[in-house]
């Protein structure tokens, strides 16, 4: 059911969405098997498949690994509290699903700049009446725009597990990407976790991409090396597994079942305040 009283306050009406220009939030929809997508969006998720063969499976990849590390979160880490940032078109098992069949007091905030997520964050506010459930229209950038807008859901002086799956390739600058994650986890208090999931680049998928890019400059992608994405864990503990491929962190199933895929995932708590 959907308490409104658990939402927060009325955002703008939301622009309409182009459907002429593919949009990342519709294509990644379309990989994980969503309904979310125009032809436009299609044509241009096929066309960096046809490049990057593994993109699809690597987005049902870190779906299930968004599962499973929320799951944990919420029922042996404690964490009551989640802002999802980049969340994305509603599909089945939404972070607040996950996370209140766990525990049904959990809170989270979604947060996205895609006009069509807000057209259906309905579907993203329905919180059990124990819980509550908010969305904020903002580019991951506006750090502190976003921080002062889930505190109207969130308390900021309990911990937050901060949720970055898929987006920080959309930030092109290294230094700029390391900033932004370091903004959202400085003032958060020790027991908050980041979570970051997200591709990996190697030479002949450097050459891919810069292919697709080339092509669809809108919808441009900036993988890392494993080592950049651990950097964005400075200050923070990486619980075990540590930073793996996104199929092996805590997967749940026998070594040699595990399929191998172009990314890396990891989730790591505070220990102590930094900033």
């Amino acid at each position: 059911m959907t308490d409104r009283a658990n939402t927060l306050p009325a955002q703008p009406e939301p622009a309409p969405s182009d459907a002429s220009v593919p949009s990342s939030a519709r294509m990644w929809n379309y990989w994980i098997g969503g309904e979310h997508y125009h032809p436009v969006d299609k044509e241009a998720a096929d066309a960096a498949a046809e490049l990057y063969p593994e993109v699809p499976r690597i987005a049902r990849t870190a779906r299930l690994f968004l599962g499973r590390a929320v799951t944990h979160l919420a029922g042996e880490a404690g964490v009551r509290q989640f802002l999802d940032l980049g969340s994305g078109l509603p599909v089945d098992d939404n972070v607040h699903e996950i996370a209140q069949r766990v525990a049904p007091a959990s809170r989270v905030v979604y947060v996205d700049n895609e006009p069509l997520v807000l057209e259906h964050s309905a579907a993203l506010l329905a919180s059990r009446p124990e819980g509550r459930c908010g969305y904020v229209d903002s580019d991951v950038r506006n750090v502190e725009h976003i921080l002062e807008r889930a505190a109207e859901v969130l308390d900021l002086t309990r911990p937050v597990a901060v949720l970055m799956l898929g987006i920080l390739g959309n930030i092109a600058d290294d230094a700029e990407a390391a900033s932004i994650v370091a903004r959202f986890t400085a003032d958060l208090v020790p027991g908050s976790h980041l979570v970051v999931n997200d591709g990996i680049d190697t030479p002949e998928r450097v050459a891919a991409a810069a292919r697709h890019n080339a092509r669809h400059a809108e919808s441009a992608y900036h993988n890392r090396s494993p080592q950049q994405i651990a950097s964005f864990f400075t200050g923070l503990e990486l619980l075990e597994p540590g930073l793996v491929p996104t199929s092996r962190w805590r997967p749940g199933t026998a070594p040699d079942q595990i399929e191998e895929i172009g990314s890396v995932c990891g989730v790591a708590v505070k220990r102590q305040r930094t900033g």
